[in-house]
Formats: structure tokens, sequence, C-alpha cells
């Protein structure tokens, strides 16, 4: 009989991964990982509204434009999102991220966006690195995932690109999903955008996605392998964004001019 777990950890990478952790993190610079509650802490409840209430939304992030465009045709849009990601095995709701960008007429007259900022947090992943008990209650043993702006996006079609890092002590920094091509997502509306507040603005929608395909972890050293058997990548079929979302936006002639 064999003892090696569905997801390829045998039980004694576990414990031997325990007892080696103390040495290698110092050097391998892993040991910041394990401070108490980075990384690792399960996100709180969170709905994409709460970004936005008490204050007004941070219109920090809003980016210049392009030469030439009327400042008053163009808004600065911030929306925020606490989306449900099945992506192969492992379904998690994401830490709210929030993304801010820039929209309106070019000077031809053509549909224009710049990118501005994308600010999110670690997400724990139940069962860490091996799917069972363990990988929750041993810290070296625990996964989170971030997500990180993909580099594209089209707000108008509901495209965007995301890059999922996988954390653990022991994993190196440089182990992502989607490191060699992002991974590409089109929403689509799940039904019409609700008005919350006209003064400030203030939109919800909802969309989703279950045709964009998963790619493998990279870049994760000798758990590469394991890894995305745990994680059941590469996965073509079978994955679901849900995203809900609230958004607010404020005219570039009524921000401060830079």
């Amino acid at each position: 009989m064999s003892n090696t777990t569905a997801d390829g950890f045998r039980p004694s990478l576990a414990r031997r991964a325990t007892a080696a952790l103390a040495g290698a993190a110092a050097l391998a610079g892993l040991a910041g990982l394990c401070a108490p509650g980075l990384a690792y802490a399960a996100a709180p409840p969170a709905t994409a509204t709460a970004a936005f209430t008490g204050s007004a939304a941070d219109f920090n992030d809003c980016p210049a434009l392009p030469a030439g465009v009327d400042r008053a045709r163009w808004k600065c849009e911030v929306h925020s999102a606490a989306p449900r990601l099945t992506m192969g095995k492992v379904t998690v709701t994401l830490a709210p991220i929030t993304m801010t960008h820039a929209e309106g007429p070019m000077p031809d007259g053509t549909d224009g966006q710049v990118w501005g900022a994308m600010h999110t947090t670690p997400t724990a992943v139940p069962g860490g690195l091996t799917g069972t008990a363990a990988g929750d209650r041993s810290r070296p043993l625990r996964l989170a995932v971030q997500p990180e702006y993909g580099d594209r996006s089209d707000f108008y079609t509901g495209q965007f690109s995301l890059r999922f890092r996988m954390l653990s002590p022991l994993l190196p920094q440089e182990c992502v999903v989607g490191a060699s091509a992002p991974v590409d997502f089109r929403l689509k509306r799940s039904g019409p955008s609700q008005w919350i507040s006209q003064d400030p603005p203030l939109i919800e929608f909802s969309a989703y996605d279950d045709t964009f395909t998963a790619p493998a972890a990279e870049g994760c050293g000798p758990l590469t392998a394991p890894l995305n058997r745990r994680l059941g990548l590469p996965a073509t079929s079978g994955n679901l964004m849900s995203y809900d979302a609230t958004y607010t936006f404020r005219a570039y002639d009524r921000l401060p001019t830079p």
C-alpha cells in the first residue's frame, strides 16, 4: 500500500519539513513569512460595499490621463469585490480586491482607458499544502494565495488578467500560477446593475466567468509538481470566478490637479 497522499505529499515530508524549517528559514529568507497573522489568516467575511462605507472612496490611485483629452469627460473609477474563486481543486473567497482605472473619450472619439492600481491581501487556502487538517494546524504547511494584476484589462468588456502568487514558508517567492501567461477572465453580467447611492455615486453589480483556463503553478522549486497535484492544476474546465462588486467614480475635473 502506498503511503503517498492523493495530492502527492508523503506524510514524512511534513515531519521532515517541520523539523528543518527553523534552519531553512534563516538560510532562505523565509522567516518573515512565519510572522503571526501574515499571509495565513483566513480573510474575514466581507462585502465589496464595505470598501466605500463611512467615507469617500480613495481616489489616490487615479492615473494620469492621455495628452489632449477633456478632463471633464473622463472619470476615475474605483471598484471593489471579494470574488469567490474555484480554480482547479481549490475554492476560496478572496480577500477584497480594489482596482482603480480611468476611462473616457480619446481626442479622435474612440473609447480610452488607463490602468491605475490594484490592492488586496493574501487569503488562506483551506488545508494548506497537504489539503488536510495538518495543513491548517502546522504553520510550515500553511498556504495562502495573493492575487496580482496580470498587466491586461478592458473594463468596457469585463476583461482583466490576474496572476496568483502562492505563499508558504516552504515555497519560494517566485511560486506563481500564471507566471508565464496570466489567467484571463472575461466576466459576464449576472443581472442589471443597481444604484445604491446617487451622491456619492455607488453602484453594485454581479458578474462571473466559468470559461477561463487555470495554468499550472511555476517557480515553486522541488514542490512544484506536488503543489500542482494538490491544487488540481492545470485545469481547463470546472473553474469559476463569481464577482460581486461595488464601484464609484468621479470626473477628473473634480479631482485635484496633479
